[in-house]
């Protein structure tokens, strides 16, 4: 069974160090660790994440573009991302980049769903999650 959460809403930023003014302009409180090449905001249980748009593409297998932001579905545990990913290439979904090990520390996969939204399914270490499923903590 898949987790019926949205983890993370990933955008991608043509310009992250001026789309990350924008935020902290908006008095938004930013998670530890963030920089100019990454940042997040928790946000009522999801994290709004800013990434370089190339990176993000690239990452995604993606390279061509896919619209610029990516949805997340974040897991428990590492090896949770392997089987989500198969059942969801078995319900229907298209591959965009098998599950790999990340620089930044996680594991991930990308796919699409019919209408060609992209999804990541990660494991990030240090999300904790609360009772509903939602995000408490980053990092």
């Amino acid at each position: 069974m898949i987790p019926q959460r949205l983890s993370a809403v990933t955008l991608g930023a043509r310009d992250l160090p001026s789309l990350r003014r924008f935020y902290r302009g908006l008095g938004w409180q930013e998670i530890t660790g963030s920089d100019d090449h990454w940042t997040s905001y928790l946000a009522g249980g999801v994290l709004l994440a800013l990434f370089p748009e190339e990176e993000l593409d690239a990452e995604a297998g993606a390279p061509d573009g896919r619209g610029g932001f990516t949805l997340a579905l974040n897991v428990d545990q590492v090896d949770q991302v392997d089987e989500v990913y198969s059942q969801a290439l078995a319900a229907g979904a298209t591959s965009l980049a098998e599950p790999q090990d990340r620089s930044w520390g996680g594991r991930s996969a990308y796919i699409a769903d019919p209408e060609g939204n992209r999804w990541e399914v990660a494991w990030a270490p240090g999300v904790v999650f609360g009772e509903r499923g939602d995000v408490v903590s980053f990092g």
